[in-house]
């Protein structure tokens, strides 16, 4: 257990030395005062996150340690995860660039709520991660695994992407950039492609997920889609 926390706590620093190179090497100053503050929010809400399933759900958290493009089993979730970590790269440093040239100027309240949007998505992290303890960072499934259709699941099929949406609008908005927020635009592909995907996956594998499909229509957002 001491060296599943102790991974955890690894990553999370160096999540935050990788962060916090993109934010300030490409603007060459530290004089950002909106990418401290989104990284202070980044990072509680990471922190008390990661202390909740250290404590309540290690099984979670050690499903979580295993993501990105190498950990997928299928092609085509390499490349989507691939899309989506240089989206990802993307929403850190075109606002930073933007700091360094000005392209743009966002008022400091706007970058505040930008950092409330940041904090929201993490929420409803929460919520996923309580409800749903076969969250895992790749497409999966587990020996043991159910539906789940209660808390956040019986609103959207995949509320753990409405949630990380709802984060990924804020970080850009919280960094003072308009042409940041341009990166969502090309993030959305392969977003949308990885839930297909995986609905696809949990259709054809799941026991009762086409049930659950019929009962909850929408897949990221009500009464929308």
């Amino acid at each position: 257990m001491n060296n599943l926390h102790n991974k955890a706590w690894i990553a999370l620093l160096l999540l935050f030395l990788a962060m916090a190179a993109l934010l300030f090497i490409p603007p060459w100053t530290l004089d950002y005062w909106q990418a401290w503050a989104f990284l202070a929010v980044y990072f509680a809400a990471s922190t008390a996150i990661t202390l909740y399933l250290m404590k309540k759900d290690p099984q979670l958290l050690a499903r979580r340690m295993s993501g990105g493009p190498a950990a997928e089993k299928l092609p085509a979730q390499r490349i989507i995860m691939s899309l989506t970590s240089l989206g990802f790269i993307g929403l850190l440093v075109i606002p930073a660039l933007d700091r360094r040239f000005g392209w743009s100027h966002m008022p400091p309240c706007v970058a505040l709520a930008g950092d409330v949007l940041v904090g929201l998505g993490f929420l409803g992290v929460f919520f996923v991660f309580r409800e749903n303890s076969f969250t895992s960072a790749t497409i999966e499934l587990a020996p043991d695994q159910k539906v789940i259709s209660t808390g956040p699941y019986a609103l959207v099929r995949h509320p753990m992407y409405a949630a990380a949406l709802v984060m990924l609008l804020g970080i850009p908005i919280a960094l003072g950039s308009m042409w940041g927020v341009l990166v969502i635009v090309a993030i959305m592909p392969a977003l949308i492609w990885r839930l297909l995907d995986e609905e696809k996956f949990l259709a054809e594998n799941l026991p009762g997920y086409r049930e659950y499909q019929s009962r909850v229509r929408y897949r990221l957002i009500p009464r929308v889609w």
